[in-house]
């Protein structure tokens, strides 16, 4: 305990944040090729296949916006907690995560076998693309039993400052689904050929993998948390605390497939193509901002630490640091969409007329990059606080006020251009009223007004 005081509290800002931020953001990149994988193997099985997959992806994107937006609310309030000095409540929520992460996936369970096809169904009527999403999705949410708890016990030890096993944990999941991914859909060295059922199926087995592996973190390495000595007892007031922290991003990432899927709706007046170049985009750019989600992960337990200790300036310096990274990593990845994007598209096996909608889709899709930095970190520092509305606004300008109905309104006039051009304007919006929230904070709250003490 004296050891992870002394780094969240006293070690200078930066070489902190990065130690903290480097394992999860090669975590979280390593996570964003699971689907990018299973996509670029789908892609030169059939394109139908290709097709599925990028129709299924919003409940598959669920299942994983539930698990990581509880698993940030677990975080957020083992960090306070330990920033009080309450070790007593830290490790009592260890178990209610793990509570959480089994309900959570029994609903997966029911949704794949209840939902898959209705879903489906939406968006298209040709029997073979509904055959193979209704497998695929069927097989990766009955299965999510890994993702759901692995999810959950990553969370956990982030919140002490552990970034080395979650990191090691997604390695070893991707590591495994990207090995058994050519070997179950093209059936090789033996293995029967199971087309898009194996991408899922080796989906599945990486997160198992990586869930083993979480569980010997938990319980085997040396740790701050443990299980609750003297007993447990289920406290709502705990799980209220994680939702109300954990919501928000929860609500983000699930707005993420309800857009996902309203776009789908319309992309399919467009053509096939559309779908597939806008799924192939969607990976993509989880590939661009894994990353800044990883930091965001390690700059959010330093914040919720000295927020929890009332040390005003450490908690400032982490989100200027943070939003230079972020910016850096944005501007980077922007340039690199503008320049290659034909490159870009080749990996997924793109023909002529996907390469004549994907180049500028993701030119113009690129720009938005640029203003994002300012909608993931200042969220994050309202997570660390505890005031889960704040960033739900945010979240919500970026994924579903603005988005989508902009993109119906302009898609007339404009074609698929106003499309792409609706990710633009409402991540400039979205940024413009992150400022706005930020400053209200900055002069309202007792520990981070200018007046407040900048060391406790």
């Amino acid at each position: 305990m004296s050891q992870t005081a002394n780094k969240m509290a006293a070690r200078p800002m930066f070489p902190l944040l990065m130690s903290m931020a480097l394992p999860p953001m090669l975590s979280m990149l390593l996570s964003s090729l699971y689907n990018i994988v299973d996509s670029m193997f789908v892609a030169r099985y059939s394109a139908d296949a290709l097709t599925a997959v990028s129709l299924a992806f919003p409940l598959q994107n669920f299942a994983l916006a539930v698990s990581v937006g509880a698993g940030v609310g677990i975080s957020s309030y083992i960090a306070r907690k330990l920033g009080e000095g309450d070790r007593d409540a830290a490790n009592g929520a260890v178990v209610h995560g793990l509570i959480l992460s089994i309900v959570h996936y029994l609903f997966f369970v029911l949704l794949g076998v209840f939902a898959a096809g209705p879903f489906l169904s939406l968006f298209t009527d040709s029997p073979s693309i509904l055959a193979l999403g209704k497998e695929y999705l069927f097989i990766v949410l009955v299965g999510c039993v890994g993702q759901q708890v692995q999810i959950a016990i990553e969370k956990m030890l982030q919140a002490t400052g552990n970034m080395v096993w979650p990191m090691l944990m997604q390695a070893l999941g991707c590591v495994v689904n990207i090995i058994l991914d050519p070997i179950m859909i093209f059936g090789l060295l033996g293995c029967p050929e199971m087309g898009i059922a194996g991408a899922a199926i080796a989906t599945v087995i990486g997160q198992l993998a990586a869930m083993a592996l979480s569980f010997f973190a938990l319980f085997k390495a040396q740790n701050q948390l443990h299980f609750p000595r003297g007993g447990f007892r289920l406290r709502w007031g705990v799980i209220g605390e994680v939702y109300n922290v954990g919501a928000p991003t929860i609500l983000m990432n699930s707005l993420g497939s309800v857009l996902v899927t309203g776009l789908n709706s319309l992309l399919m007046g467009f053509s096939e193509t559309a779908v597939s170049v806008f799924g192939i985009y969607y990976r993509l750019q989880t590939f661009v901002f894994m990353p800044v989600s990883g930091l965001t992960q390690g700059a959010l337990p330093i914040m919720a630490y000295n927020y929890g200790s009332r040390s005003r300036k450490r908690v400032l310096d982490c989100l200027r640091d943070g939003l230079l990274v972020s910016f850096a990593i944005l501007i980077g990845c922007c340039l690199l969409f503008e320049l290659l994007p034909s490159q870009l598209l080749g990996l997924f096996g793109a023909d002529a007329s996907m390469l004549s909608i994907g180049i500028p889709a993701l030119r113009l899709l690129a720009l938005s990059y640029l203003p994002a930095a300012l909608g993931f970190c200042i969220p994050t520092l309202f997570q660390a606080v505890g005031m889960g509305r704040s960033s739900l606004v945010i979240f919500l300008l970026r994924q579903f006020v603005i988005t989508l109905p902009l993109a119906w309104l302009l898609a007339g006039p404009m074609g698929l251009n106003g499309i792409w051009l609706s990710f633009l304007i409402a991540e400039a919006a979205a940024a413009l009223a992150a400022v706005g929230l930020l400053a209200r904070l900055l002069r309202r709250d007792a520990v981070l007004r200018a007046d407040a003490p900048s060391e406790p």
